[in-house]
């Protein structure tokens, strides 16, 4: 296992310059985190990240993310987006939604999907850092609608690894596809809890 991942050459990269790609790492190395498993080389994808039980995932994605140089877009909710930290938030590929009308949101994050030449997008399946039974379909429609693979990355809290990996190219049957994605999160424990 390494502090980070190498990315692919078909990898979106981040314009943030190298002091970021320091601090994210040293963010990690404080933390004592690693990672495992190996990026796909696709311009083009969803990746869903589990489980989320704290949020401390994302302190940890976006250090992942600042230390590899690379260019993830990521929604939230509008409130998280006010002041300071929306600028913040910002600068890092976020982007504020409102999640009163979630059909909107899928269909407006696919179209921005298919009409870039690269971008990686990211969201938690769960939708909440609470335990939920079923995940929320929303990325499931949105890589379908933009016709990307998804690739699911996790968090696993018992040695602070967060991976990546595998790729899972959709079919038309979710059902199917969900059992699938949760069977690949199953060994993986979150801060507060696993995703079963």
């Amino acid at each position: 296992m390494q502090r980070v991942l190498s990315l692919p050459p078909n990898a979106p990269r981040s314009k943030a310059g190298k002091w970021v790609q320091h601090l994210g790492m040293l963010i990690l190395k404080i933390g004592g985190w690693k990672m495992a498993g190996e990026w796909p080389d696709v311009p083009k994808m969803v990746m869903i990240a589990a489980p989320h039980s704290s949020g401390w995932d994302a302190v940890w994605g976006m250090a992942v993310k600042a230390a590899m140089g690379v260019e993830i877009v990521f929604i939230g909710k509008a409130e998280l987006f006010r002041g300071p930290l929306g600028w913040l938030l910002r600068k890092l590929g976020g982007r504020p939604v409102d999640r009163s009308a979630p059909g909107d949101i899928i269909e407006q994050i696919a179209a921005q999907i298919r009409n870039s030449e690269q971008m990686w997008f990211v969201l938690a399946p769960e939708g909440t850092r609470k335990r939920v039974q079923h995940w929320k379909p929303g990325f499931w429609k949105i890589a379908r609608k933009a016709e990307v693979p998804v690739c699911c990355a996790w968090f696993h809290y018992p040695d602070k690894t967060i991976g990546a990996g595998p790729l899972v190219e959709l079919t038309d049957d979710f059902e199917s596809d969900m059992k699938k994605i949760r069977e690949i999160y199953r060994p993986y424990i979150g801060k507060n809890r696993d995703t079963t």
